[in-house]
Order: C-alpha cells, then structure tokens, then sequence
C-alpha cells in the first residue's frame, strides 16, 4: 500500500493506492488524547471509515464498511520502520581501566583512542 498523510491543525488528510484501487482521505485528529478519526473514499466505489489512537507507534484502530465489515489496523511512519517486528541488538561490555599492552590509551584492535568511557553497541530492526 502506498499512503502519504498530513496533519494540521487538527485535520487529517491524504492520498494513496491499494489493492483496490486510488483512494482520498479526510479526517480529524487529536493531539490532546491521540484520537483520531477518517473516511478513506475510493474513487469510484465505497468508503472505509477508520477510528484510531496515535500511542507514539503509529496509529491503532479499527476500520468499518457499514453494515457488517470491520477489522482491526496499525499504520506507522514509513522512517520508523514496522514497531511489529522484533528487533536484534548487539553489545559488548566495557571495561574500564584495561591496558593492552603497547596500546595505552585504546581500545586494542579498534584503533579508537579515547581518555573518557566509552559505551560502544549496534542495533538493526
């Protein structure tokens, strides 16, 4: 799915495409609460009606297609990267007054010099 949203002053609109084809959307937004709530209008068929909360993950909530459609949804900022996946993460222990012998000042092998601790890791997602 393609979905490019904006927000502001508390009105929630935008554009994107699906499986089902080009849709509009409008709609308001809360920042008090984090509620938020939107018509997604397909052009030429039906509308989806959505009803969420932006908890600092995305938004989470339920969509409807009156009388009897609904289901449950989670969208997210694209550079945030999906909050659903588990992440792996890396680190390695320092240790603070260790003296390699002929590297006084370094960490051995790493070619980093340093006077002050240092806290070195990685992560993915």
């Amino acid at each position: 799915m393609e979905l490019k949203l904006t927000f502001r002053q508390g009105s929630l609109t935008g554009e994107g495409r699906d499986m089902i084809g080009p849709f509009m959307i409008r709609g308001r937004y809360q920042v008090e609460d984090g509620q938020c709530w939107w018509t997604k209008r397909y052009v030429g068929k039906h509308d989806v009606f959505y009803h969420g909360y932006n908890e600092g993950k995305g938004i989470w909530g339920l969509w409807e297609i009156p009388p009897s459609w609904k289901g449950g949804f989670h969208i997210w900022p694209e550079a945030m990267g999906d909050p659903t996946r588990p992440k792996l993460s890396e680190s390695i222990d320092e240790r603070s007054g260790v003296e390699v012998e002929g590297e006084s000042g370094a960490y051995a092998g790493t070619g980093v010099e340093t006077t002050e601790q240092v806290t070195l890791g990685a992560g993915a997602s």
